[in-house]
């Protein structure tokens, strides 16, 4: 073998020299026996003894003396190992078994080692691990030549050949494998499964002096050895984790505990281990471990200092005396990565205290400056290291492969931070294995192959995962061609022989009691595997083959192989959590992986994350064209997040790894002009935070200003795609198209294109071509795997398809085994395939697999490698392939598509994306913005009205928002709407109603569910629930006919009086301004009236408005509404489907004046084109007209008239309440036209203000105005004030300055058709409403019933329904009047208890009302006006039974084309202003109307509620048809089933079908034509028949509904059931009706968000319980990968689902802490009469009581107030929570007298600082402090970083602050201050419980 070559003697020597000194480090407790022993070797000749004091054996030759352990005596035995040794051999002459037990490291093994080494006696060693079974100890079966047999194993062997068994790791073994040796210990007895029976040797030699041997042969019995012994090893296991000892299998032991050495003897040891280093430091070292080794420290939670490692670090002091002690230690006890704060103090203490705090004095080793072979020593490299100012030069162990000198490699950076780390990895290499731990993607495994060449190491990683067991690390087996079975040696095996480095990726998943398994190779460099093969250290090989002159081909036939001397193992770990003792200390569960036993294992080096300058400099280095300015912000709000310890921002940091900078700055580089802030949301996939934690990065993005600009062209971006000449375009990026050789793996799937998608698919295709891997994430059915197949459906790449689950293993990933003929083959899964061919790997549902078999994929994306169950191996760098068995080459072409849900609730999937995350490329999928999700709609349902496909898309919108939010849980998705778009598009007469039930009734036994989902669905008008029958349409009254009343004639006789020339003239206006005003904007929570009915009723929505203040104004522009207000004055603007409303207060343009008494009143003119969007306002008394800007906020003023200044000049005497000098007025009804007319009541003066032009037109009259009515733009009406006679103006269209032409005024005369009353009898009315444009033709032939062409206005007043005056204002020729005439006059009528607030007003009613509240709509041929309920004919609308509805007034629809009359009732606002005499100003009933479209009014009634009706009587008809449709037609009839089969004679005539005789006939005299409900009749409940409804009166229809509903009496007999249970429980707590009412009254407010706060602790409940894999057993699945075992006949072969037994020795979970902090200071009290604050706060914590109930064993609370009196009012103490309504409902009390009865003061910052202190006291899992608030800090002097700094104070306590929203922007400006996702400012009240459900299921629930 080559292996001899490569030592020389004297290399031995030195390494015996320096191993004996390593492993001579064992330690013990003090002489407590004081007589000093020795060992003596004795030759006589009867053979040789061993005397130990006074104790003497015998030594026997060995049989195979290659099993007798060598080099294990040291020189000089120190006096307490002699004593352990003598003590064992007292046991071995009495023939007991012995347990030596004590703390972790290699002592005790070593200690039996060398017994057996003084005593020759042959070892059989085996490590226990969880894995072992039985078989591992007693028999395995093997199959030879097809025949299975029986092999022995180490007990059995032992036993029979008289060797000696050593068991090490007694508590890592299962529970019941050990109890097989129990008897084999009692009574040396065991009955093996080959039939043969191990007996003691005394019984046997009794039996043989009985019979001969061939007799006991044949009985199968066979003699144990006299020499058998058993020496196990165990820790202590209440303090170390494991299992504890079986009662049984203790009582058989002799337990010795064998401590650390002593300190004189260990202090003796160290000293020859560090001859240069001064004694002084030794002995301060060596106290400091025997410190952390002692009980108190191990109280304190710190493990155990790794004393036997002391050896080893002063190997390296020795060659770098200068090296800090501090450093040292760290590398020996990584203190600062695995202690909490506390343990961090604790240790500090220690190291100062022996004066090893020298860290900051002594430099570390700065660089490695060259690495070349070592000539003396073979396999050795010579490192020269520069410390400080010096050089030093040492050997360390060196790889096979040549050197490479450092800082030479193109993709390794090297940075001041790493070439010191590989400095100080250097020095430890040169004495044991090393472990680096750094968080993930920080650089770990690039640093470890930097080490590796340059040191010329070939490395060998391994990953490891959770479940791997210590088969598949040392050994697996496996079948021959001709179906022997053998055993296939593992990577880590192959390398530790031939020298390789072995890197261990991720030794922090692995299971301790796996791991175990290698202590004794990384200790001693000995392992024992499972085929009986023993590898030995390679100085420990060449002392056997020279004692005992064998080659080392006999040796190995007796299966002994030499360790290379150059083997190393490196591990890479994740940092351990530092602090957390518990089995959940994290959010994502780990264990604190680093304990005392790992400790030993290895010296500790961590990977320092990055200073920002190294970071940079990285950066520019690998992605060197990015563009400096972005990495360097990227840079900073990396460093930014990860210096808090807002454990928020720390996972945030988490996932931008230096990793993902990496591949974030790669793509920059690629695509300079993307948005960083668009980059780092995809790498943290911000989509799917907790919106806590979302917002953090949002504000931390804000902070280092990377805005996501609004990217200008995403409209006008090109979403399309193009393939030309064999190349894909997508968006701007094109990519070549694929040719594949297996063309029908390429996907090929429907896909309907929309932009959002194609931009998806953008991004992907940029990251694929920079050869990432990608991750799609994203809820259910967005469309991730169409997206992904349609993207290789372009690229023309063929696909692999793996589709994972729970029950995924590492083996199904790889390779499916299957035995044929009985050989095991493999088949190669996707996975394999898709390397080979290089397809493309899909991976769906990565988040359904456990995140230990998909961490797997790691090392393939990272390093390109990765191992197979059948020993071939991946590998993509070719030039390693070449010439190597197995091996299989990666194919360049392959990449991995991963899909994966999102995180979190509802999925409770794994986390995929927090473990693999940044291996990949993250992309977020979400469901299609609305515009393209229609757009994709319309694709799948050509047919389907578009207003279907927009409720749909409207309600889902609205539906994601809120599983956003949390209000649900569900997560809508596009799934589920093209689902119901196919359903409607293939049947088109279902309704819509019916069609979303096959969504939603899934949900429809969840009550409160089940109302969110309806309350959305009617929201946007899906009437899910409504009858076809229910249709409420006001009813209809017949019109009086229509007569001709008179004449309007038009004088221009030659009489001058009669036509008059007004002169005119022209000056430009002032402007002041602009000042610009706040715009702000508020949700229009829009919903649509025609849930449950159909009714006239369109849409409603509220104005955010005070409550005290009055609407004088409402205004429509095509589909803007504009709403005025007059106290104080503000703007309110909304389109008609807009989502927000816009308001802007003009408080401070018209200031109150004193006393209150001068009441603006306001007018608005909406602009047009082309200054849409701007209005003018118009105050009547002070004549003030401002010109505004709704988008910029902007007001200018315009001074109309340049003398006057005009304030209004009546402050003098505003007692005198002489309000008769009229107000200004202006006319507005060609605003549209940018121009308005101004006067003023009994003046004269006319003014026309251009906007556009900037010009006013003074018109001066001879007449005194009453009012002026604009019935075109150039025909005016004029009204003279007192005769109320009316005069036509008519000017020239365009007034130029220069010719201004006159206006002429004709007067008019109004003569009555019969002349005989005498002229000018006719009492001259006054309009209330003259439309400026003529009915359409139709309309007035239809209203006259004649057919008549002509000019036309139609006018209103009080004593007519609508007048028509034919040929006005255009023909000179006398107009003839029509009118509709009322039966009574409406201003006759007694109109003072007008409204549904009349008692307040009849006395006040001074004035006529300012605003008349008629409109007409002259397409629909109506006049619409509201009037107050008094003056309404009720009689005659509702029968005499029906009490009418209460009504804040009545649209009164006068239609001209049907003739018909129509009443349709108001609803009284909910709210009404208190200024009642004010009110009355401005309307005679509560409501203003304002026509909006061409059929439809808006109506606002006083509390600001907004209400679009639909009148005219073809829109309605039309709706009516959509509502019908849209609920289906259920026509009552039975279905029937019929067969039809082919008679082959043709179809005949339709059939008439069966009558249903059941069916009642229809009552109501002449109403009902057809009866039931069928089509084409007239009738209720059908289809196309002629539209005549009337909803006034009962319908007799039985409905299919009603038959199946449920009878009265059975309900009746629920209801009151129901009502005895609720009083019968009030019994029992003892509580009142009253009682149960009040608290049902704060309990119903949060019954949502309580229930849904409980969906998600159960389902989390629910998955902490999820079984897991039980391997190993004898019943159950077929376990795969023991299908060998079952070949040769094993039972123990399946695998079954059970609950897993806690991990023994991990901790108890314990409860998460919460203590909820609710403000109960006066000024609670004093403010809820304005916004509900306490009564908000008490719901709150209702709702913290309430979802917490019965969740006491995960959640402890309490809730404490505080106030004026102190800041600790308990209210519930965490011992005793209220277990009912009474008990919680005297919480709420105790709150609310509390409040009301303290005194004043804030103690807000007091109470939290207090909170948190307390809390950290306790011991929990996890702390919480919600404090609520309505601090107005500023008021308190209390500066808000103050309280920011209380909050995060201790990162172990999670503090939120929820304030209630104070005044004005003060809220705002705290938020700024505080620390985002830690403070929430709730404006309304009503979001508290939002706000608290928020908190809860972002944080507690992420880990609970």
């Amino acid at each position: 073998m080559h292996y001899q070559l490569l030592r020389s003697g004297t290399a031995a020597a030195v390494a015996s020299r320096r191993v004996r000194n390593i492993l001579g480090s064992l330690l013990g407790r003090d002489g407590w026996m004081w007589r000093s022993h020795e060992v003596k070797l004795v030759s006589t000749s009867s053979g040789d003894t061993v005397t130990i004091g006074e104790i003497s054996y015998k030594l026997k030759t060995p049989q195979n003396p290659e099993l007798v352990p060598l080099k294990y005596l040291p020189d000089s035995v120190p006096q307490t190992v002699a004593q352990h040794l003598r003590w064992i051999m007292q046991k071995d002459i009495l023939g007991q078994d012995v347990f030596l037990i004590g703390p972790p490291g290699p002592l005790r093994r070593s200690i039996a080692m060398q017994y057996l080494e003084l005593t020759k006696r042959e070892v059989e060693y085996v490590a226990l691990s969880r894995d072992t079974t039985e078989t591992d100890l007693k028999q395995r079966r093997e199959i030879r030549s097809g025949t299975a047999f029986y092999l022995d194993q180490c007990a059995v062997r032992a036993a029979t050949q008289g060797r000696v068994l050593v068991l090490e790791g007694l508590e890592k073994a299962e529970r019941n494998v050990l109890p097989v040796l129990n008897n084999l210990l009692e009574n040396r007895e065991m009955q093996l499964e080959d039939g043969r029976f191990l007996m003691s040797a005394e019984r046997y030699d009794k039996l043989l002096q009985e019979h001969t041997k061939e007799e006991l042969d044949s009985w199968k019995i066979v003699r144990v050895s006299e020499d058998f012994r058993v020496i196990a090893l165990g820790l202590p296991v209440p303090k170390y984790k494991g299992n504890p000892l079986d009662p049984p299998l203790r009582s058989r032991f002799q337990a010795r505990d064998i401590y650390y050495l002593p300190f004189k003897d260990q202090l003796e040891l160290l000293y020859t281990a560090g001859p240069n280093v001064a004694a002084e430091r030794i002995s301060q070292l060596l106290s400091l471990a025997t410190t952390l080794c002692s009980q108190e420290s191990s109280n304190l939670g710190l493990p155990d200092f790794p004393v036997d490692n002391l050896v080893a670090a002063l190997h390296v002091l020795n060659t770098f005396p200068t090296l800090s002690s501090q450093q040292l230690v760290q590398r020996l006890y990584p203190y600062k990565s695995i202690l909490g704060k506390d343990g961090h103090t604790a240790v500090e203490s220690v190291l100062s205290r022996f004066e090893l705090l020298d860290g900051r004095r002594q430099s570390a080793p700065s660089k490695v400056l060259s690495v070349c072979t070592s000539s003396e020593h073979e396999g050795h490299a010579d490192v020269r290291v520069q410390t400080a100012d010096k050089e030093i030069t040492f050997q360390v162990p060196a790889g096979s492969k040549e050197l490479r000198p450092p800082n030479s490699s193109l993709t390794f950076i090297n940075t001041p931070s790493h070439s010191q780390l590989l400095a100080e990895m250097m020095q430890s290499h040169m004495v044991k294995d090393l472990c680096l731990i750094g968080a993930k993607g920080c650089g770990k495994s690039v640093i470890a192959r930097e080490f590796a060449e340059m040191l010329g190491y070939s490395m060998e990683p391994v990953m490891l995962y959770q479940d791997m067991t210590a088969r598949d690390l040392l050994q697996q087996r496996y079948t021959l061609p001709n179906g022997d079975t053998a055993w296939r040696a593992s990577p880590l095996v192959t390398a530790a022989m031939e020298g390789k480095l072995l890197i261990l990726d991720g030794i922090h998943r692995v299971n301790l009691g796996t791991l175990a398994v290698l202590s004794r190779l990384l200790h001693d460099r000995e392992l024992d595997l499972y085929d009986g093969t023993r590898l030995v250290r390679w100085d420990r090989y060449q002392t056997l083959k020279e004692q005992l002159q064998f080659s080392d081909q006999q040796l190995q036939e007796r299966s002994i192989f030499p360790i290379h001397p150059s083997f190393r193992v490196l591990a890479l770990a994740e940092p351990p959590v530092a602090g957390a003792s518990s089995s959940s200390g994290s959010s994502r569960g780990q264990q604190q992986w680093l304990g005392p036993e790992l400790l030993t294992m290895f010296l500790y080096h961590t990977v320092a994350p990055l200073a920002k300058a190294e970071e940079m400099g990285l950066i520019q280095g690998l992605a060197p064209n990015v563009p400096e300015e972005a990495a360097e912000q990227l840079l900073q709000l990396t460093h930014g997040l990860r210096q808090t310890n807002d454990p928020t921002a720390q996972s945030l940091a988490s996932s931008l790894s230096t990793r993902q900078l990496l591949r974030i700055c790669r793509r920059l580089s690629q695509y300079p002009e993307e948005s960083i802030a668009h980059a780092v949301n995809k790498a943290c996939l911000s989509r799917f935070l907790p919106s806590l934690a979302r917002a953090s990065l949002e504000k931390a993005l804000t902070n280092c200003s990377v805005q996501d600009p609004p990217d200008p062209a995403e409209q006008t971006r090109d979403h399309s795609y193009v393939v030309k000449d064999g190349v894909l375009t997508i968006g701007k990026v094109s990519a070549p198209i694929y040719n594949p050789n297996q063309k029908m793996k390429v996907p090929d799937v429907l896909f309907y294109d929309n932009p959002q998608h194609t931009m998806v698919m953008e991004d992907m295709l940029k990251d694929f071509l920079l050869g990432e891997h990608l991750l799609l994430v994203g809820n259910q059915g967005v469309g991730k795997n169409k997206i992904v197949d349609r993207f290789l459906h372009l690229l023309n790449r063929p696909r692999e398809y793996l589709q994972l689950h729970r029950d995924t293993t590492v083996q199904t990933l790889t390779l499916q085994p299957s035995v044929r003929d009985g050989i095991i083959t493999y088949e190669d899964s996707p996975l394999v395939k898709a390397v080979k061919h290089g397809h493309i790997l899909v991976i769906d549902e990565a988040d359904k697999a456990p995140t230990n078999v998909t961490c797997i994929l790691k090392t393939l994306v990272e390093s390109g490698e990765m191992i197979l169950a059948d020993g071939r191996r991946i590998i993509s760098d070719p030039r390693e392939a070449t010439g190597r068995p197995n091996i299989i080459g990666m194919h360049p072409d392959f990449r991995m598509l991963v899909l994966a849900n999102r995180p979190g609730f509802p999925f409770l999937g794994n986390d995929f994306f927090g473990a693999l995350g940044d291996i990949f490329s993250c992309h977020a999928v979400d469901n299609p913005k609305p515009q393209a999700e229609l757009a994709m709609l319309k694709q799948y349902g050509p047919d389907v009205p578009e207003a279907t496909l927009q409720k749909l898309v409207a309600a889902f919108g609205e539906l994601r928002s809120m599983a956003d939010q949390g209000t649900i849980t569900y997560p809508y998705s596009t799934r589920e709407v093209v689902n119901i778009v196919k359903h409607l598009q293939k049947f088109p007469n279902e309704g819509l109603a019916n069609v979303v039930r096959n969504v939603f009734d899934f949900d429809s036994y969840n009550k409160d569910m089940r109302e969110v989902l309806i309350e959305a669905l009617h929201k946007h008008g899906i009437p899910i629930g409504a009858k076809p029958t229910s249709v409420n349409l006001a009813k209809e009254l017949p019109l009086p006919d229509v007569r001709m009343t008179g004449y309007w004639a038009l004088n221009q006789g030659g009489n001058a009086r009669r036509k008059l020339l007004c002169p005119t003239e022209t000056h430009t206006i002032d402007v002041k301004g602009p000042a610009f005003l706040r715009v702000q904007s508020y949700p229009c929570h829009r919903q649509e009236s025609r849930t449950l009915s159909f009714t006239e009723e369109k849409a409603h929505w509220q104005i955010p408005m005070n409550e005290v203040n009055i609407i004088c104004d409402v205004v429509s522009s095509d589909d803007t509404l504009y709403v005025a207000m007059c106290n104080p004055v503000a703007l309110y603007s909304m389109k008609e489907r807009g989502e927000n409303i816009q308001c802007m207060e003009l408080y401070d343009v018209f200031p109150r004046t004193i006393s209150g008494v001068w009441q603006p009143f306001v007018t608005v003119a909406p602009l047009g084109s082309p200054l849409d969007g701007q209005v003018v306002l118009h105050e009547e008394q002070s004549n003030t007209v401002l010109h505004l800007d709704m988008v910029t906020g902007a007001v200018r003023r315009l001074m109309l008239s340049p003398d006057s200044d005009q304030t209004p000049s009546r402050p003098s005497n505003w007692w005198s309440s002489k309000e008769q000098q009229g107000g200004h007025k202006m006319c507005r009804d060609f605003s549209q036209k940018n121009w308005l007319l101004f006067y003023k009541e009994n003046g004269n003066q006319l003014e026309v203000l251009d906007v556009l032009e900037g010009r006013v037109h003074s018109i001066s009259l001879p007449i005194n105005l009453k009012s002026v009515f604009l019935v075109a733009e150039d025909r005016w009406l004029l009204l003279e004030s007192n005769t109320n006679k009316k005069f036509l103006l008519t000017k020239p269209m365009h007034m130029a300055a220069e010719d201004s032409e006159v206006c002429q005024l004709h007067s008019i005369s109004e003569d009555p058709v019969s002349a005989g009353h005498g002229a000018g009898s006719a009492e001259a009315s006054v309009p209330q409403m003259l439309s400026n444009e003529q009915l359409p033709n139709e309309n007035l032939s239809a209203a006259l019933d004649q057919k008549i062409v002509s000019p036309n206005r139609v006018l209103a007043d009080t004593s007519c329904f609508a007048q028509i005056i034919v040929g006005f204002p255009d023909l000179m020729s006398p107009n003839e009047v029509y009118t509709f005439k009322r039966p009574v006059d409406l201003s006759a009528m007694k109109g003072g208890e007008s409204g549904s607030h009349g008692f307040f007003r009849g006395a006040l009613r001074s004035d006529t009302a300012k605003r008349e509240n008629c409109v007409s709509l002259l397409s629909a041929n109506q006049v619409v006006r509201a009037i107050p309920p008094t003056k309404v004919p009720l009689r005659d609308i509702y029968p005499k039974d029906v009490t009418p509805p209460m009504a804040a007034a009545y649209l009164e629809v006068t239609d001209l084309t049907s003739k018909k009359l129509k009443y349709i009732p108001v609803p009284r606002s909910m709210t009404v202003s208190p200024y009642t005499s004010w009110l009355s100003k401005v309307s005679d009933c509560d409501v203003l109307v304002a026509a909006l479209g061409s059929g439809s009014v808006v109506t606002v009634d006083m509390g600001g509620y907004v209400r679009q009706w639909e009148t005219g009587l073809d829109t309605l008809q039309r709706s009516l048809m959509e509502w019908r449709n849209m609920i289906g037609t259920e026509d009552g009839r039975p279905i029937q089933i019929t067969i039809q089969r082919d008679s082959g004679l043709d179809v005949s005539a339709p059939k008439h079908g069966k009558m249903d005789p059941s069916n009642a006939p229809h009552i109501g005299g002449n109403q009902w034509a057809g009866g039931t409900g069928g089509r084409d009749t007239a009738g209720l409940g059908g289809k196309g028949g002629p539209y005549r409804l009337d909803a006034g009166h009962k319908v007799y229809q039985v409905s299919q509904a009603e038959k199946d509903g449920v009878p009265e009496e059975v309900r009746r007999a629920a209801r009151e059931m129901a009502e005895k249970a609720f009083k019968e429980r009030l019994k029992e707590i003892d509580m009142s009706e009253y009682d149960a009412s009040t608290y049902e009254r704060f309990s119903s407010a949060v019954r949502r968000q309580v229930q849904s706060l409980r969906i998600i602790l159960d389902s989390l409940q629910a998955k902490g319980k999820e079984r897991q894999w039980l391997k190993n057993q004898a019943m159950g699945e077929l376990d795969d990968s023991k299908i060998i075992d079952g070949l040769t006949g094993e039972k123990t072969i399946y695998k079954r689902r059970g609950e897993l037994d806690p991990e023994l020795g991990s901790p108890q979970q314990k409860p998460k802490r919460l203590r909820v902090l609710a403000d109960l200071s006066g000024s609670m009290y004093r403010f809820n009469g304005v916004d509900g604050r306490l009564e908000r706060s008490m719901e709150a914590v209702c709702m913290v009581m309430e979802a917490l109930e019965s969740y006491e064993h995960k959640f402890k609370y309490d809730i404490v107030g505080h106030s004026g009196d102190g800041y600790d009012i308990e209210l519930v103490s965490a011992d005793k929570m209220p277990k009912n309504d009474k008990q919680r409902l005297k919480v709420l009390k105790t709150m609310h007298a509390h409040a009301q009865f303290c005194m004043s003061g804030d103690y807000t910052l007091e109470a939290t600082d207090a909170s948190i202190k307390e809390l950290t006291r306790e011991e929990a899992d996890e702390h919480f402090v919600v404090v609520l608030s309505d601090a107005n800090l500023e008021r308190y002097g209390i500066r808000p970083e103050r309280f920011a700094q209380v909050l995060t104070s201790d990162p172990q306590v999670n503090a939120f602050a929820i304030f209630i929203g104070s005044l004005g922007d003060q809220a705002e400006r705290l938020q700024r201050t505080l620390p985002a996702g830690r403070s929430f400012v709730a404006m309304d009240t009503k979001q508290i419980p939002q706000i608290l459900q928020q908190i809860f299921t972002s944080t507690m629930l992420s880990s609970a």
